[in-house]
């Protein structure tokens, strides 16, 4: 079932986050990771808030065991996220042409 991760980095930059993607080997607007429907993030007044949509929980928390948890320690994210899980109902992908 499709889930939904809103994860919440308090004191994280943008900056981190961009390091945090290049070590991951993505690029804004590229392909997204094995499992990954979608992705965004937004500055905050705390940090950063992230939102993904995933295939399942648990291919999510795979990748972020082995990715975001040791990317994140690396470029100096002060502490883990904030994590909210939703069972996603519905969603929508581009469509041709998009």
């Amino acid at each position: 079932m499709p889930v939904a991760v809103i994860m919440e980095f308090n004191g994280a930059t943008l900056a981190q986050y961009d390091q945090v993607i290049v070590k991951m080997g993505l690029t804004p607007g590229g392909p997204a990771p094995a499992g990954a429907l979608g992705h965004w993030v937004a500055a905050t007044d705390n940090g950063i808030l992230v939102t993904d949509l995933w295939q399942s929980r648990e291919i999510y928390d795979a990748f972020a065991k082995d990715q975001i948890g040791p990317y994140a320690a690396e470029v100096g994210i002060p502490e883990p996220p904030k994590l909210t899980y939703l069972e996603v109902h519905t969603y929508f992908t581009p469509g041709p042409g998009a």
